[in-house]
C-alpha cells in the first residue's frame, strides 16, 4: 500500500466517514431499539443469574474481552458488583486444544458446551456475520437455549435467523463497523451496569 502523501487529509476523510456512520447510526430506528432491548434482556438474565459470554475474532476477540472487563470490573459504577461474563476463546490451552483436536470452528462451541446453561446470554461479534466459530457459537447456543446477540455490520444481515437479536451496524467497511461496535458495546455495558449492579451473586 502506498503511503498517503497528506496524512492530516486521510485522517480527516477517515474522521468524515465515522461521522457519516455514526448519523446513519443515529436514525437506524430498528438498531436503535434492538440494541436497548439487548440491553434490557441482558440485564434480566444476569439479574436471574445467569452469565454472559462474549466472543469474536481478530479485532473483535479484542472487543469481547474490552467488554467483559467493563463489566467485571466497573465500568461508570466502581460501588456495584462485578457482573458475571465470560470472553471466550482467552483459556489459552483449552482453544489451541479444541483447535488441534478437532477445528478452529468449535472453539468457543466447546467452551459454551462445558460452561453455559439455559438462561445465559451470548454476544456473538463479527463484523461480516461469517465468521465459522461465531456461527457455530451461534448453533451451540440455541441448543442450550441461550438468549443470542448477533453483533455484526450490513452483510450479516442474511444471518437473522441466527440469533434473536441482531445488531447490524449499516456498513461493509471493517474498521468503521468495529467502531460503531465498540460505542454501542459500551452502551450495552452501561446499561446492563445500571440495571443489574446492585442485583444478587450468581449462585447465591
Amino acid at each position: 500500500m502506498k503511503a498517503p502523501s497528506n496524512l492530516g487529509e486521510l485522517l480527516a476523510k477517515r474522521l468524515e466517514a465515522a461521522s457519516a456512520l455514526l448519523e446513519l447510526v443515529r436514525h437506524d430506528q430498528l438498531l436503535l431499539a434492538e440494541t436497548s432491548r439487548a440491553a434490557a434482556e441482558t440485564a434480566a438474565a444476569i439479574q436471574a443469574g445467569g452469565t454472559l459470554f462474549i466472543c469474536g475474532n481478530g479485532g473483535s476477540a479484542g472487543e469481547a474481552t474490552h467488554l467483559s472487563g467493563e463489566l467485571i470490573g466497573p465500568f461508570l459504577d466502581k460501588g456495584r458488583r462485578p457482573l458475571p461474563a465470560v470472553a471466550l476463546g482467552f483459556d489459552t490451552a483449552a482453544a489451541t486444544a479444541v483447535a488441534n483436536d478437532f477445528s478452529f470452528s468449535e472453539v468457543f462451541a466447546r467452551q459454551l458446551v462445558a460452561l453455559a446453561r439455559p438462561g445465559d446470554v451470548l454476544w456473538a461479534l463479527s463484523t461480516s456475520g461469517r465468521s465459522l466459530n461465531v456461527t457455530r457459537a451461534l448453533e451451540v447456543a440455541a441448543e442450550r437455549r441461550l438468549l443470542r446477540v448477533l453483533i455484526t455490520g450490513a452483510r450479516g444481515r442474511d444471518l437473522a435467523d441466527q440469533a434473536e437479536i441482531v445488531l447490524a451496524v449499516p456498513s461493509g467497511e471493517t474498521p468503521r463497523i468495529q467502531e460503531i461496535h465498540l460505542m454501542l458495546g459500551h452502551f450495552l455495558c452501561e446499561a446492563v451496569e445500571s440495571i443489574a449492579g446492585g442485583g444478587p451473586e450468581r449462585g447465591a
